[in-house]
């Protein structure tokens, strides 16, 4: 989902902010969250009938990957990123990302979250945690079913494409509608982080922006996600965010179920400079 006052003439905190005010909240959130992490899982399923399962990154079905509702999306391998299953628990290289994308990764980011896509037009991919050790190798986190933009990836972004921008990017701020879960990431806590009407399928857009994380595509690293400032200029887009996942595509941001937000913004930590490595599998792949 794209674009934080950027994409648009007036302010909103994101570009799916786009079908009007937000609604009244609805009193059992909970069943709301289990309804979109059930809507989660059967993309997970449907994955995993294909081949592309959420599992660990070397087949192993993860205890941690369970969302809202306590299903569990696992299967036999794991070819999110174009990876193979590997022997290696902890690789000397994080699976699926080639040289030159590893080349974009800083070179003092200890915590790198993949958001790996099934397809350069396709709106589903996975989501992983990497932690380097002291040694030198890469841990791996639970991986987790998401959302990307509509009609997939692209290395070229402009603002309303519907596609999710390729690329490494640094992970600075966080906010949310709801009150901070205990991140040690600057977090903006504000009403202003609403969304209203429905998605590409339907879907209620409600609880969205419950929290989000922002991704320093085209913004200024240290400010709210909803700071509207465009250093490449609006044509070019920007509020790219990781935030709760609707149950449908998004218009460029990546999502995720909101108990899996929860352990994410618990989980980074800004002495760690975290990133997000995020594309199609080819893309991340070279």
């Amino acid at each position: 989902m794209t674009a934080a006052l950027p994409d648009a003439t007036t302010q909103r905190p994101s570009e799916d902010d786009d079908r009007g005010p937000r609604r009244h909240r609805r009193p059992n959130r909970t069943a709301k969250r289990v309804a979109v992490a059930v809507s989660v899982t059967a993309v997970a399923l449907a994955l995993l009938g294909a081949g592309y399962v959420a599992t660990d990154h070397y087949g192993t079905a993860s205890t941690d990957n369970r969302d809202a509702a306590g299903h569990s999306a696992t299967g036999a391998a794991r070819v999110a990123a174009g990876s193979s299953p590997s022997s290696d628990p902890m690789p000397s290289t994080i699976p699926g990302l080639g040289p030159r994308t590893r080349a974009r990764i800083p070179a003092d980011s200890r915590q790198v979250l993949v958001a790996s896509g099934r397809a350069k037009n396709s709106s589903d991919s996975l989501v992983t945690l990497w932690s380097r050790l002291s040694d030198g190798h890469w841990r791996p986190g639970a991986t987790w079913s998401a959302h990307n933009a509509k009609d997939g990836w692209t290395t070229d972004h402009h603002a309303g494409d519907l596609h999710s921008p390729i690329g490494v990017f640094t992970l600075h701020d966080a906010g949310g509608f709801d009150a901070d879960p205990g991140t040690k990431l600057p977090y903006d806590h504000s009403s202003s982080f609403h969304a209203g009407g429905v998605g590409f399928d339907g879907e209620t857009l409600d609880e969205a922006f419950d929290y989000v994380i922002a991704i320093d595509y085209n913004r200024v690293p240290g400010t709210s996600p909803l700071d509207g400032t465009q250093p490449l200029g609006a044509s070019k887009g920007g509020g790219i965010w990781v935030h709760v996942d609707h149950g449908g595509p998004t218009h460029g941001c990546v999502s995720i179920a909101a108990a899996h937000m929860v352990t994410l913004l618990r989980t980074l930590l800004p002495a760690d400079h975290p990133v997000i490595v995020m594309g199609d599998g080819q893309s991340l792949a070279a």
